[in-house]
């Protein structure tokens, strides 16, 4: 019953015979082999355009490298309060700009709010005195499980382009809130107006794989050579190629994200079932909050469930995150856990 992250999961099998495969023979080092050109035209063509593709490690560089490319040091980038790239990223995306602020707004039911941004915009009206505002970064999936729709990626797209921003999105999850979506790569990114994506391979089911696809030809002159300088330009980068040669064969990071989604539907369903549960968000992609009363939460933990709080170490409300590979018995086992925990202290 493990629902911490689905970091906490392995690889998938098809993604380490990619990498078996790779393995064998010889390949140009940094970048210039065969399978990583290969999978930058696979991915842009998944996308249905021409966009710049750089294969990263890890998503901390991923961001960090994109909202360089669309920051100056003096800038700003607004985004939610438990964004990664505010909140988890040890201030990556501020080192990498050289400087530039990141902005939380409010939280409006897991999300965020053009209207909140506005209002932070007008206080930053002290010229030279203040950041100014570069950048809006979304996380799709959201740090709290909700999906941005794509008239909502382009509502956000339309305001940052007419005041001179750019739009990313942190895309670790994207193939969750695909599958929630049911529309095309294209349409919940370039088409929304999305300027640059992280895509995300490394949280369903590769162990590390992300890639930065820039879809803005402007911002992607100076990528490569901060992706070098950064120290996120592999020398046997054919190894990350290969995760997402076997990530993107027939549709396997589609059917990782649909039965992750379709685990944490079925927790969802369960638990709003007990007595005394709340979820704290709608379930849209692989996570599941649910506040739950601390006498349940003891019990849990007595059976072996292992997940995080969400909010601090007191909080009662929980953090449950599916996998990939989350067997459907874990979730049944831990409903069962959860009822007969809530009977006892009903």
């Amino acid at each position: 019953m493990d629902f911490r992250s689905d970091n906490t999961a392995g690889a998938a099998p098809e993604i380490l015979d990619a990498l078996s495969r790779a393995n064998a023979g010889k390949a140009a080092a940094y970048g210039e082999d065969g399978f990583s050109r290969a999978i930058e035209d696979r991915i842009a063509a998944l996308f249905e355009c021409e966009a710049s593709v750089f294969l990263m490690a890890t998503g901390t560089g991923a961001n960090s490298v994109a909202l360089a490319a669309m920051t100056p040091p003096w800038g700003a980038v607004f985004c939610h309060p438990q964004a990664h790239v505010h909140q988890d990223e040890c201030g990556a995306p501020e080192f990498y700009t050289g400087g530039a602020k990141m902005i939380a707004v409010a939280d409006r039911d897991g999300k965020i709010a053009i209207s909140d941004i506005e209002a932070v915009w007008a206080t930053l009206a002290h010229g030279v005195h203040n950041v100014q505002p570069a950048a809006i970064s979304l996380s799709q999936t959201a740090e709290t499980g909700r999906v941005y729709r794509p008239d909502e990626l382009a509502g956000f797209a339309d305001f940052a382009h007419r005041r001179g921003l750019k739009l990313h999105v942190d895309g670790a999850r994207f193939a969750n809130a695909l599958v929630h979506l049911g529309c095309s790569p294209a349409e919940a990114s370039w088409k929304a107006g999305v300027d640059i994506l992280c895509f995300g391979a490394s949280k369903n089911g590769a162990f590390a794989a992300e890639a930065v696809i820039c879809f803005d030809p402007h911002l992607a002159d100076t990528i490569a050579f901060r992706r070098k300088r950064g120290g996120h330009l592999l020398s046997k980068m054919r190894f990350i190629a290969a995760q997402f040669e076997g990530y993107l064969s027939g549709d396997l990071w589609l059917r990782n994200a649909r039965h992750a989604n379709a685990m944490a539907r079925r927790l969802a369903a369960g638990l709003g079932d007990i007595g005394g549960a709340r979820l704290a968000y709608p379930t849209e992609a692989n996570e599941v909050f649910v506040a739950l009363p601390a006498s349940v939460i003891a019990g849990l933990e007595a059976d072996g469930a292992q997940f995080y709080r969400w909010g601090g170490a007191e909080s009662t409300t929980l953090r449950l995150v599916c996998a990939f590979d989350t067997p459907p018995e874990a979730v049944d086992q831990f409903l069962a856990s959860a009822r007969k925990h809530a009977g006892e202290c009903g």
